[in-house]
Formats: structure tokens, sequence, C-alpha cells
């Protein structure tokens, strides 16, 4: 499993995801910080990436999205601290790999989690 991660996220998360034996690339290292969120979500589709990201867009996205794929973790109200970030994702990436592997937007907050199978309607 492979993750993007978005912009409005650390890159400290995506090596802390790498050094759980993840693969995972932030958008500035690929170029892309000042990417559209279409591009991003059209890089992930394309490269087979889960998105992680704390833009609610990408939910907006993914509402009129026909597909499965790509699976989206949102982060909502989490700390801004990168291992904070990290010690949520790498919990739920764990109890959670056959829902990520098949195509679902997840939205990660301090209470609860959310799971949505995709598409979305």
């Amino acid at each position: 499993m492979e993750f993007l991660i978005d912009n409005n996220i650390s890159p400290k998360v995506a090596d802390s995801l790498s050094q759980n034996g993840f693969g995972s690339v932030h958008v500035k290292k690929l170029g892309m910080s000042a990417a559209t969120d279409d591009a991003i979500f059209g890089y992930a589709n394309e490269n087979n990436l889960t998105i992680i990201s704390a833009d609610t867009d990408f939910g907006f996205i993914l509402s009129t999205w026909q597909f499965n794929r790509p699976s989206v973790i949102l982060l909502r109200h989490i700390s801004p601290l990168p291992e904070i970030q990290a010690k949520y994702l790498l919990n739920v990436i764990d109890k959670f790999a056959t829902e990520i592997e098949d195509g679902s937007l997840l939205v990660i907050t301090p209470e609860k989690l959310r799971i949505r199978k995709l598409p979305l309607f």
C-alpha cells in the first residue's frame, strides 16, 4: 500500500509512514506543491496511491467520482504535530488496510473514524 501526502500535511508524516514500511511520497517531493486538487487526485489515481490530506475538497471530488480508486484518508481536527498525525494514520492503516485497498473514503477525527466505500453514491 502506497500513499500520496497532500501539501497540508507535513512531509515528516510521509517519512514516518515510509519508516514503518509503507511507500509514501509528499507532493512537495514530486514538485506538485502548487498543483490543483484535481491534479493531485489524477496523479494518485494513475499511480495507485491513497491520498492523505486535511482538505475536504477531496471528499467533494469523490462525491462525483464513479470509481472505487483512489482511496482518500482525511484528517479532521487532528493535532498538526506530525508525530500525532502519523500515530493516528498508522493505527487506521493497520486496522483498515482491506478497506483502503478496496477503495474507501476514511475520515479520521479524534473521536471517531468514518469509512465510506467508493464510489460514494
